[in-house]
């Protein structure tokens, strides 16, 4: 769990999923590094809100 003004590296091919236990607004920032910011190799292992 992350509390405010935290943040956290998920290296690559990580399983991860982002979740918000409270009430409160979250913000997510994602920040890509290296030349390809493409979402074509997105891996969906669940997706409770049925996108492809």
């Amino acid at each position: 769990k992350l509390s405010y003004g935290e943040s956290i590296f998920i290296p690559l091919g990580a399983k991860h999923r982002i979740m918000n236990f409270t009430q409160k607004p979250v913000v997510f920032i994602e920040v890509q590094t290296g030349t390809y910011f493409g979402e074509d190799d997105i891996v969906r292992l669940e997706d409770e809100y049925d996108r492809e």
